[in-house]
């Protein structure tokens, strides 16, 4: 499968940038998520990656063939980037069956291929299947019901999905009987030998002519399959939706219409549909959103699956930040058209690159906290939080406060500097949706209405301190009075809200303790995954921990 990169893709309808200069790098035989609140610009990325969009500039390479570049004037369509597409609607046709609706696709390909023989095919795979007669005994006695009676389709099944069978296989080797035998090996055996005879007559016709057949059986000439412009064989088409309904646990449901099926049965069909084609990438936006909490985390884990067996390059919309972390091996996080941070879900977790993006990803949410103070000739920063608290913050590595503002205001002068430059060509048009500090929000027992409040001043004496849920401890020796607030058990965990003063924390306690409002405790803020904001940027600045 091949790597997507995306250099500087923007996306604008008049003044309003739906996507933002954004580069990506998807490497082969990944599962990214493009996570965001609703509107920001997740699934318009998407859908230009797929050719349904076409960005306002920028280029997009799949593997080795450039897609898209606005500047060479390159745009190849859809169906020419070998992309499937799983959409939030399932869109089966209601009055196709199973295979119809997973086969559907497969009829209208018409394109360069190697050639086939199907005869060999056929025979090579009854020969691999007659190895073992006592086998292929065992799976079809396997479905008999309570009564003993023979339930021909679903043997058809068993043996598609044991041996990897075209259907017209399935009942061919049904049709011999061994099943019947006494002796089952004898009987497979004798029938070997035809079928062995068979596929050394096929090859050696090729032989006669310069030719050969490949372990695919696929017709070859000088060790190089033949290539030619075609439609795919009937056996082509059922072994590929065979193997795809194997793959996603549907094989049974092939005769049934989707409205005799449950949401998961449903979404399973479109995944069969959208994988049978055998797509360089899969795209999916939002495929869960439409099922029940519990079947919604099982299709979490058949994803996962489906993943790894297929080694496809999955690029996964949602707004769910559990799926992003769950499913991803990087998340890519975007707000108002730009990208936020593109990382490891553990790394987004623990070491956000900003305040949105701290804010966005954790459930219970962060705390922040506003913080006051200065950084101490030892490196470390002391600290005034929750209104009169004195702390030290201790980085997790040698901090320099004033080199990292240099870099802090040079990175904002070169971005003010390139979009000067930008605006100065023509065509270029100022961005109407602008891009702002993200406005982070300090839990307090009495809220303030933010929007007539004055802007505060802010110095580089201002911090924001970044507290997740679980980082707070209760402990009777601890440095923090607090009040029991709120308590949400859920049997292995209780969420509490802290008050301390004016202010509110959440945090995570495990174990099934039960807490009463107005509880009495004290509490620790511990480890070493406490961060430190710039508040005037919103930048993460470091981790460390905290001394109370």
């Amino acid at each position: 499968m091949p790597e997507i990169i995306l250099e500087n893709i923007t996306k604008r309808w008049g003044k309003f940038f739906g996507v933002d200069n954004v580069s990506l790098n998807i490497p082969d035989n990944s599962f990214i998520t493009l996570l965001g609140p609703s509107g920001c610009g997740k699934t318009t990325i998407l859908r230009m990656i797929a050719g349904l969009e076409t960005p306002t500039e920028g280029r997009i390479t799949i593997g080795d063939k450039v897609v898209f570049d606005s500047n060479a004037g390159i745009n190849v369509p859809t169906n020419k980037r070998r992309v499937g597409f799983l959409f939030q609607n399932y869109a089966l046709w209601p009055n196709m069956t199973v295979y119809e609706n997973i086969s559907f696709g497969l009829k209208n390909i018409h394109e360069e291929m190697p050639v086939l023989d199907v005869a060999a095919k056929r025979a090579g795979d009854m020969v691999r299947a007659l190895q073992n007669g006592h086998k292929v005994k065992e799976v079809i006695e396997e479905c008999r019901d309570k009564n003993g009676k023979l339930d021909e389709n679903k043997a058809y099944v068993k043996l598609i999905d044991n041996y990897s069978l075209s259907i017209f296989t399935a009942k061919e080797l049904f049709g011999l009987g061994i099943h019947t035998s006494s002796d089952p090996q004898a009987a497979a055996k004798t029938k070997l030998s035809e079928y062995e005879n068979k596929l050394s007559e096929i090859k050696k016709k090729y032989e006669a002519e310069g030719k050969g057949l490949n372990d695919k059986y696929e017709v070859t000439k000088d060790g190089m399959a033949i290539l030619e412009n075609r439609k795919l064989t009937k056996e082509e088409i059922d072994s590929r939706v065979r193997a795809c309904s194997r793959i996603v646990k549907i094989g049974m449901f092939m005769d049934r219409y989707p409205a005799e099926l449950s949401g998961g049965q449903q979404q399973r069909v479109a995944i069969a549909r959208t994988l049978a084609p055998e797509p360089q990438v899969l795209f999916m936006d939002e495929p869960l959103s439409n099922l029940d909490a519990k079947l919604r985390l099982e299709m979490r884990y058949e994803l996962q699956r489906l993943h790894v067996e297929t080694g496809s390059t999955f690029v996964y919309v949602t707004h769910d930040q559990m799926e992003a972390m769950t499913l991803a091996t990087k998340i890519c996080l975007v707000s108002n058209g730009v990208l936020q941070q593109y990382a490891p879900p553990l790394t987004v977790y623990n070491r956000p690159s900003n305040l949105f993006v701290a804010d966005f990803v954790g459930n219970p949410s962060m705390n922040f906290v506003d913080a006051k103070g200065m950084q101490d000739p030892d490196g470390n920063l002391t600290l005034t939080i929750l209104g009169d608290k004195k702390v030290r913050f201790i980085p997790e590595y040698a901090l320099d406060m004033n080199a990292w503002r240099h870099v802090r205001d040079q990175s904002i002068e070169e971005k003010a500097k390139a979009e000067k430059e930008r605006l100065s060509k023509k065509g270029a048009v100022e961005k109407s949706n602008k891009d702002e500090v993200f406005k982070y929000h300090v839990q307090r027992v009495e809220e303030q209405d933010d929007s007539i409040a004055d802007e505060p001043v802010i110095t580089d004496e201002d911090f924001v301190i970044g507290i997740r849920p679980e980082a707070i401890d209760l402990d009777e020796n601890g440095r923090i009075d607090a009040t029991i607030y709120g308590a949400m058990p859920t049997g292995m965990e209780s969420t509490l809200k802290l008050r301390v003063g004016e202010f509110l924390l959440t945090g995570v306690i495990f174990g099934n303790s039960l807490f009463k409002i107005g509880q009495e405790e004290k509490i620790n803020i511990s480890g070493n995954d406490i961060l430190l904001f710039d508040r005037k940027s919103g930048r993460l600045i470091c981790a460390g921990s905290l001394e109370l």
